[in-house]
């Protein structure tokens, strides 16, 4: 039998990745999983400290069944019932939990440290990472200078390679980014500070301290000042937009709906006015179709009605809509089923 094409199989595994449940594919690491169990282990030693596990006459066996019977509580809420992994890692390791439980608790108090790293050896100590728990750089009291995250910190993982905060970079996040000056630096510490926000390199605080101006800055005398973009001889907005400076940069707003145009938010900083508004008291306000001296609506009987910007015409109730008048329904030689919708003069 010929073997399946190269296609088929890649399909086929992209199928099978695709059936997996989520967690499949973010399946914690080892140094996870035992962390995880350490936390649920302390957090049943915290729920199970105060309650009374005596069981026996004499003193002894009191302390020896008490200390017993409260282990197997610890274990037993460890893991949810469906948690496969989980429930294998307490059955695989039970005796080992045991034995720290009843032995070694007082020599190793740290149960993540003694467990995980020295005895399962899935994690590392802080400040350590790697197959050999190696120290990462700066050391493994202050990783990366305490300005960042050693790549693979506390597990037996990762390069120990320095992703440093913001502000920081270089091998063990000492130097200052662009836009971050030096505040303090001595052999054991580096504090770097946001420069003010007009400058884009600066050995201070202030605009005053820029060595170069963020676009949108420029520089006059020994400062760094914002650009007013809108105060340009060709505004950067469109003709139905007004400009609003903000420091470094500007924004392009919609004017009123009112407006032709305008120099600002509101009907006040209107250019001009839209048909249907004109100018009162210094902005654009409705006209008032059906107030003027020439009725706006021509036909006889019919009523007016003011709309923003524009009017309707509608026939009074009890009347219908003829060519050139409104007529009583009796008189009208044509009756309609559906009465004519008012006549709308938006375009006016």
């Amino acid at each position: 039998m010929r073997p399946p094409p190269r296609a088929a199989l890649g399909l086929l595994l992209l199928l099978l990745l695709l059936l997996l449940p989520p967690d499949a594919a973010r399946k914690p690491i080892p140094c996870q999983r035992c962390r995880e169990l350490v936390d649920k282990f302390n957090k049943g030693m915290a729920n199970t400290a105060k309650k009374n596990f005596g069981g026996g006459n004499t003193a002894w066996e009191e302390k020896t069944l008490s200390n017993e019977v409260r282990l197997l509580e610890i274990l037993e809420g460890l893991c949810e019932s469906s948690d496969f992994e989980c429930n294998q890692m307490v059955e695989q390791h039970e005796e080992r939990l045991e034995a720290w439980w009843l032995k070694l608790k007082k020599e190793h108090p740290d149960l993540f440290e003694w467990f995980c790293v020295q005895t399962l050896k899935m994690c590392c100590s802080p400040g350590t990472y790697g197959p050999d728990c190696t120290a990462c750089p700066g050391g493994s009291e202050r990783p990366c200078s305490g300005n960042g995250h050693c790549n693979g910190d506390g597990s037996r993982q990762g390069d120990g390679s320095c992703q440093c905060h913001a502000g920081y970079k270089g091998p063990l996040c000492l130097d200052c980014m662009d836009g971050y000056f030096s505040f303090l630096r001595n052999e054991i510490q580096s504090v770097c500070r946001a420069c003010d926000e007009s400058c884009k390199l600066c050995s201070g605080p202030t605009n005053r301290d820029c060595h170069e101006c963020e676009v949108g800055w420029t520089r006059v005398e020994d400062s760094c000042v914002d650009v007013d973009e809108c105060a340009a001889e060709m505004p950067p907005c469109s003709d139905m937009q007004y400009c609003e400076n903000i420091n470094g940069s500007y924004t392009c707003e919609e004017c009123d709906s009112t407006c032709v145009g305008c120099i600002g938010k509101g009907p006040a900083k209107c250019k001009e006015c839209v048909t249907g508004y004109t100018k009162e008291s210094g902005q654009c306000t409705d006209v008032d179709e059906c107030s003027l001296s020439e009725k706006a609506c021509r036909r006889k009987n019919e009523n007016c009605y003011n709309t923003p910007g524009s009017f309707v015409c509608v026939c009074p109730d009890g009347f219908e809509e003829t060519e050139d008048a409104c007529v009583p329904a009796a008189e009208s030689e044509v009756a309609e089923e559906n009465p004519t919708p008012p006549s709308s003069h938006e375009d006016l």
